[in-house]
């Protein structure tokens, strides 16, 4: 037999191409108020509540009540991601990558989303009537030096009742593994409690405390804690200026390999600091 055969073998380590762990959708998307906008920047117009006055006398002047507006503005900006395929990387490869590397590049747009999302919900707000103007949140619970406890999320639930939100509107908290952990080793837990963050960590339940929980690994710390937070779903706006939009198709000027191409436009904000709170949880 021929010494050189060897140049025949086909070097065949794995007919399939594996997507490593990691975060495939936008988790926070669903949970907050998304709207379509048109242009670099948009503008939410809000009008706050009034008052009723007594009428002390008959035929009294009418009151006039200056009715209070606000406004909040949404900066886009666009997001991209893309990667190219060459032809004779498909055969060394025994598989077209191509639908590989667009789930890849989906979890990544929706992650760049769930970041818009998070810094809009305990960072700075552009208010006012040309958007110049900040409001800062804070509507907030101290660390405290302990992690998540139910007392926390009782008094977060007591903070959005403060504020007069509506209970109708569904609320959610941001939470990392850490938190959750914190839960389960709680020792004044209740075992009703306890049976419940038992079945929220297995995943056979997603709320506790009138809260639907969205447990991510994005979440920011400062000073030692995690920047968690509740909010109620109108709180936080996402404005979609153009949808994940996808590509894949050959290049001619790249020796004609596949490009695979994701790009997506948009921008968050927080709509009203009643209705969010920033839960520190320390670590």
């Amino acid at each position: 037999m021929s010494n050189q055969i060897t140049t025949a073998f086909v070097q065949q380590f794995s007919a399939n191409i594996q997507l490593l762990s990691q975060q495939k959708v936008s988790l926070f998307r669903s949970a907050v108020r998304e709207e379509s906008i048109n242009g670099e920047k948009a503008f939410f117009d809000q009008v706050g509540s009034t008052t009723a006055q007594l009428r002390t006398s008959r035929h009294a002047d009418t009151p006039l009540i200056e009715t209070p507006h606000a406004r909040r503005m949404v900066l886009t900006s666009t997001y991209e991601v893309a990667d190219l395929i060459d032809d004779a990387d498909k055969v060394r490869l025994l598989t077209d990558p191509s639908s590989t590397y667009a789930k890849a590049m989906a979890g990544a747009m929706g992650r760049a989303m769930d970041d818009a999302i998070i810094t809009s919900a305990t960072g700075s707000s552009l208010t006012g009537k040309t958007g110049s103007s900040s409001v800062s949140l804070t509507n907030t619970i101290a660390h405290g030096g302990t992690g998540l406890t139910i007392a926390k999320l009782v008094e977060a639930k007591k903070k959005l009742d403060e504020g007069n939100v509506d209970p109708t509107i569904a609320r959610y908290i941001a939470v990392s593994p850490e938190q959750i952990e914190d839960l389960l080793n709680n020792t004044t837990v209740t075992s009703s409690d306890f049976n419940t963050v038992k079945a929220l960590a297995q995943g056979d339940i997603d709320t506790f405390v009138g809260f639907r929980f969205i447990v991510t690994n994005r979440l920011g710390t400062s000073n030692g804690a995690r920047n968690c937070f509740a909010w109620a779903e109108d709180g936080l706006l996402l404005g979609v200026g153009k949808n994940v939009t996808s590509r894949i198709e050959e290049r001619a000027d790249k020796s004609y390999s596949t490009q695979v191409y994701y790009c997506a436009d948009f921008g968050a904000t927080r709509m009203e600091e009643a209705k969010v709170v920033q839960v520190e949880c320390s670590e």
